[in-house]
């Protein structure tokens, strides 16, 4: 099994930042791609940015520019910068590990942007 354990999130103000951090532990293999969703109240849950094990980064349309996801693959560890910070950006973020055994999921982190 994998698991994924997210952190740094919290209330920040309009134009802030926050970096999240998500390390996974369990059956890791080396093929994989790292994630990060967001799911506000109401909303469908949706992808904020991906990394593959070979650094290849893709990102929502909505946050280009102010968030940047990196990863260390020797601790199977990525992190989310966000920059610029928008009361829109208020959701729980979710971590995710895509791999060939299937997809696993943090439990998520609270990260609120006030006006």
């Amino acid at each position: 099994q994998v698991q994924l354990v997210e952190s740094g999130g919290g209330l920040v103000q309009a134009g802030g930042s926050l970096r999240l951090s998500c390390a996974a532990s369990g059956r890791i293999f080396t093929s994989n791609t790292m994630g990060w969703y967001r799911q506000a109240p109401g909303k469908q849950r949706e992808l904020v940015a991906s990394i593959t094990i070979g650094h290849t980064t893709n990102y929502a349309d909505s946050v280009k520019g102010r968030f940047s996801i990196s990863r260390d693959n020797a601790e199977n560890t990525v992190y989310l910068q966000m920059n610029s910070l928008k009361p829109e950006d208020t959701a729980v973020y979710y971590c995710n590990i895509v791999q060939y055994t299937g997809v696993y999921w943090g439990q998520g982190i609270q990260v609120t942007v006030s006006s």
